[in-house]
């Protein structure tokens, strides 16, 4: 029976939100073992808090949007080294850095991190999606749904549990920028929809509704389509 190949987009706060979050890790590990005889996964780390705090430092000093990009993306790469070192000898043993870059792969787990300046992790994981042909992305953030608004402005914006990725992008913009915290990046929305990938928004703290996604049962998050 040939495995479904799925991407899971870690956001770097999950890994390490304030110090590192080994129960996570832990967690985060059993629940994809337990899935590896009928699936592959392409885990795709974020730099998260990590990467936002030397990027406000960098600007201190007036550290250009490239340089502060960097920043962002060793902090993607260092977070990833923990993640692939979480799976051992069931992950690729390289850490991708270039999701267009053609491999065979022969291991049930792939780990990736951040490529070059002018790229979120989003879009990173959108170039790989294409790469292998694949049409669904799960995106572990630290938000339950899409929301209309930002909730932590707007308690009563309304959630969505589907949404088009034409009313998406209408609520996330056109741009990105280095740090910006989004349900998804806009630039990597807009090349999704065009490849026509499913994105799904799950809490990444709750990681029993990732388990429900994965076993086809009812979950918590949103179905961007």
């Amino acid at each position: 029976m040939k495995k479904e190949d799925l991407i899971i987009s870690v956001g770097g706060s999950l890994v390490c939100p304030n110090e590192i979050n080994t129960d996570f890790l832990r967690r985060f590990r059993d629940l994809i073992l337990k899935q590896i005889n009928k699936k592959r996964f392409f885990i795709y780390v974020g730099g998260g808090k990590t990467a936002r705090k030397y990027q406000a430092a960098l600007s201190e000093f007036g550290a250009s949007s490239d340089e502060k990009d960097w920043a962002g993306i060793w902090a993607s790469r260092l977070n990833a080294y923990l993640v692939k070192n979480a799976f051992k000898d069931y992950c690729y043993p390289e850490i991708i850095t270039d999701p267009t870059k053609k491999i065979k792969l022969e291991y049930n787990i792939l780990v990736a991190a951040g490529w070059k300046p002018g790229w979120s992790t989003d879009y990173d994981a959108v170039l790989l999606a294409k790469n292998f042909g694949l049409k669904k992305i799960i995106n572990l953030t630290n938000i339950d749904y899409v929301y209309e608004k930002d909730p932590k402005k707007f308690p009563q914006a309304k959630p969505f549990k589907k949404i088009d990725w034409e009313k998406f992008r209408k609520i996330v913009g056109l741009k990105w920028s280095p740090g910006l915290s989004m349900p998804f990046d806009p630039v990597a929305a807009k090349i999704a929809q065009k490849l026509k990938i499913n994105v799904i928004i799950i809490n990444g703290k709750e990681l029993k509704r990732l388990g429900n996604f994965l076993n086809n049962k009812p979950f918590i998050g949103t179905i961007i389509s």
